[in-house]
């Protein structure tokens, strides 16, 4: 297939892209190139791209892919809640815009890269895709925006899947230090101390970002009625911990670190566990090989492996994207809705 992969030059689509180049597809890039130069060590290589926000995709972007990848959004809940109505005409209506051009120009499959933080605050029991929604930031609410938009998109020419990812871990040469398996690491790595500013008691769903690329992937080659209007929690149901777990863990694999917790903090009102059993029977060829424990291996190897690696750095606009954000508004280049500034454009 000939696909084209949007935010492909962020956290997971620098590990996503090669995945789908590996299984013979042909990928084209399109993004708005936010965080260019902000790599671990090395720059991811280099593939054809399209430089457009998701806010100004017109159908012309689009005409001759076989499937849109929707992966272009703001990322995280400290950016998304930045500026709430900027969240969503980037997360939401940035995603429709482009689903509506994807049909307008032939485009035949549209995954979109929803997430599990749409579930919010829920029960304590485990969370299928019929649980009811219970979003806490303008992030999560951004992505229930998008299904129910999507969905009278579809017809038998147009089909969107929604694949409703976990917290996302791994290593990235597009790495994020504000994700907490790789945050966690990092700092017991740095500093020694895995410092908890909260109980840890939250239950999350992880999956590392070579299973997120691995789902899409058996999602784009799955026959269509498999996956036509669809939606999918991508990840393991045996891998939800909560986040106290997860310290503990990165303690045993990091030497010398040591898990502290503030039992006095306020809890996080995001808790939630998903039930992943859906995906394995529509995707019986998703075969997911990492958990957290192996994804906090892999960390500690790469930050290890990286001499110019500190605290300061791992702390930085870099691999923070709010940060990133802030820094570009900072120097002129970016205006506060999130554009680039005609000026400094490529």
């Amino acid at each position: 297939m000939k696909i084209l992969v949007t935010g492909y030059n962020g956290y997971i689509g620098s590990v996503m892209v090669p995945f789908l180049q590996n299984a013979g597809h042909e990928v084209v890039g399109l993004d708005s190139f936010l965080y260019e130069g902000c790599h671990f060590s090395e720059e991811p290589a280099a593939i054809p791209s399209i430089r457009v926000d998701v806010r100004q995709v017109e159908p012309e972007h689009l005409v001759g892919f076989d499937a849109v990848i929707a992966l272009a959004a703001l990322s995280n809940d400290p950016l998304g809640n930045l500026n709430a109505q900027t969240t969503y005409a980037i997360n939401h209506y940035g995603v429709v815009r482009t689903a509506k051009a994807a049909k307008k120009a032939g485009v035949k499959r549209f995954l979109f890269a929803s997430s599990c933080s749409l579930y919010g605050a829920g029960p304590q029991d485990f969370l299928d895709e019929s649980a009811p929604f219970n979003p806490v930031t303008p992030y999560g609410e951004s992505k229930i925006r998008c299904e129910f938009d999507l969905i009278p998109l579809a017809d038998e020419n147009f089909s969107p899947t929604f694949m409703r990812c976990a917290t996302a871990y791994g290593f990235s040469q597009r790495l994020r230090s504000d994700l907490v398996v790789n945050d966690l690491t990092g700092l017991a790595y740095l500093t020694g101390q895995i410092a908890m500013k909260s109980d840890g008691m939250p239950w999350r769903p992880f999956v590392h970002i070579e299973d997120i690329s691995r789902a899409f992937l058996a999602a784009l080659e799955a026959p269509r009625e498999r996956v036509h209007l669809e939606a999918l929690n991508v990840g393991q149901t045996s891998e939800n911990y909560r986040v106290r777990e997860v310290a503990q863990m990165v303690a045993e694999v990091v030497p010398g670190s040591e898990a502290t917790f503030s039992d006095g903090a306020e809890p996080d009102i995001r808790n939630y566990r998903v039930n992943c059993d859906k995906i394995k029977a529509v995707l019986p060829e998703f075969k997911p090989v990492w958990t957290v424990r192996k994804g906090i291996e892999q960390l500690y190897d790469e930050y290890r492996r990286n001499p110019s690696l500190t605290l300061e750095s791992f702390k930085s606009s870099r691999f923070m994207r709010i940060k990133r954000i802030k820094e570009l508004q900072a120097e002129g280049k970016l205006d506060e809705e999130l554009y680039w500034k005609e000026t400094v454009q490529s």
